[in-house]
């Protein structure tokens, strides 16, 4: 139910039923090699990444970095990061299906190839010709590239970029999950820079200047200077489509993000038992079919209209609470509680049999 290290594993798989008909040898060495092995297998792995995205429209796209001091890992190497530090790091590149919801593509990369080209890499990799859905931490040097390349994209604006005409006229609004967006673009060089203004962050950005000032910390110059930009995201884009559908892509990636920033979390515990670069791959390849689970069981609250009241680890957890009772050839299920029993019907995942094989 809960994302373990590897050093937990066999303690969490005796816990559960399966492990009486399975005996599986869940030792770290063992998981490690079996890591080894997975990860081996490339061709297969991006065989099952390729028949994901053959039928994508729209891709997420998030590059993202760990460090390592292994000196057994080979992708491991010094490279640009958005800490700054230089250190040996291994990049991760995650696509993500924007109209099935489902995670289609993680791999690991070479650590010191800038952004923009393993970007490129990737497509390249998985023959991908639709839209991609970028986020803020391209650099200058690689916006450029972006914006001078044959691909479709959608990319956020960091606020300093100069590009940013932040008195752009907005003519249009709309409202995204109860908040009320401003919205206008511009067209530009073959290019449209999108501007919104989510007037609820304006007013929480504008209140805590203001209590800056009140501090001390900022002065009432700055503020002039400043709140023009309050509330407003600007995205960039040869794209031209209304702005709530860009603004729609936008805030789906965001959600993306959260899941990967986990998955980086446990692999900051796991790399200890990582030494080698078909470990890497093969950890992540897993990873990969973590996620895919994952938003399986999302898609159904998504579908069910409960996402503003179940997570998925919310399902996960409730589902646990049912227990199989063994009492030596007899076996029963725990009382199943109604909120339970009303999660499983709205789902549609019918998990709990009427009736247990002996």
């Amino acid at each position: 139910m809960d994302s373990v290290p590897l050093k937990s594993v066999k303690d969490r798989w005796e816990k559960l039923y399966i492990s009486r008909e399975i005996n599986a040898r869940l030792s770290p060495n063992t998981i490690t090699e079996i890591l080894r092995e997975t990860g081996s297998d490339m061709g297969a792995q991006m065989d099952l990444f390729q028949s994901l995205i053959t039928e994508s429209g729209k891709l997420a796209f998030d590059l993202s970095s760990i460090f390592s001091r292994s000196e057994n890992i080979n992708i491991a190497a010094k490279g640009h990061n958005a800490d700054h530090i230089y250190l040996p790091q291994i990049n991760m590149a995650l696509a993500f299906d924007l109209d099935q919801y489902r995670p289609v593509f993680l791999k690991p990369l070479e650590g010191s190839v800038r952004d923009v080209k393993s970007l490129r890499k990737v497509l390249e990799e998985i023959d991908f010709t639709g839209i991609l859905v970028l986020d803020t931490g391209f650099s200058s040097q690689d916006l450029v590239e972006i914006m001078q390349s044959e691909m479709k994209f959608i990319m956020p604006l960091r606020r300093n970029q100069e590009i940013i005409d932040y008195d752009m006229e907005m003519r249009s609004s709309f409202v995204y999950r109860n908040r009320g967006i401003r919205s206008g673009f511009i067209n530009s060089k073959g290019l449209r820079i999108y501007m919104f203004q989510d007037q609820m962050l304006m007013a929480e950005e504008s209140s805590t200047f203001i209590k800056m000032i009140a501090e001390k910390k900022r002065t009432q110059k700055e503020f002039d200077s400043e709140s023009r930009k309050f509330g407003k995201i600007s995205i960039l884009s040869n794209v031209r489509d209304d702005p709530e559908t860009i603004y729609n892509f936008y805030k789906q990636r965001e959600e993306i993000e959260q899941a990967f920033d986990a998955m980086k979390n446990e692999l900051e515990n796991d790399k200890s038992y990582l030494g080698d670069d078909d470990s890497i791959r093969g950890y992540f390849f897993v990873s990969f079919l973590s996620l895919y689970l994952y938003y399986s069981i999302f898609v159904l609250i998504r579908a069910a209209g409960l996402t503003n009241k179940l997570s998925v680890k919310d399902v996960l957890l409730k589902f646990s609470k049912v227990y199989r009772i063994v009492r030596g050839k007899k076996e029963t299920l725990s009382e199943i509680p109604s909120g339970v029993e009303k999660i499983d019907e709205s789902l549609g995942t019918h998990i709990f049999p009427k009736i247990l094989r002996s």
